[in-house]
């Protein structure tokens, strides 16, 4: 069960950091939602660098769980992890005005605890 839950935590994580990308980002950015400016470029950033990086985290963790399981079961390992979810977690509450990507990373954290009381 461990495994199926690990690479269920990773896996969402890398979707749902792509998803976020091409709504927040790509979607709007050809739409032309947002005026160009200042705001408009740090709202691109900010959403940009939250994504891509759930997605690179994500691509990693489930890289790992391919090659080694028995790593991605290590209490440091699960502790960065829960460290990484709980900084996205800060950024969503401090800068983004959408409960969405809160919601996804807080199914990240409780699949995280899963797999931490699972291993």
């Amino acid at each position: 069960m461990h495994k199926y839950i690990v690479y269920a935590a990773y896996g969402w994580i890398a979707l749902s950091g792509a998803l976020h990308f091409a709504i927040d980002v790509v979607s709007q950015y050809l739409r032309g939602k947002r005026e160009p400016g200042l705001e408009t470029t740090l709202y691109y950033g900010l959403n940009s660098a939250f994504s891509l990086g759930q997605v690179a985290f994500g691509l990693f963790g489930i890289f790992l769980a391919w090659k080694a399981m028995s790593l991605l079961s290590e209490t440091p390992v699960l502790i960065l992890s829960v460290a990484a979810a709980l900084g996205w977690l800060a950024i969503t509450f401090m800068f983004m005005e959408y409960w969405e990507p809160r919601l996804n990373v807080g199914i990240f954290l409780a699949l995280l605890v899963a797999a931490f009381v699972t291993r």
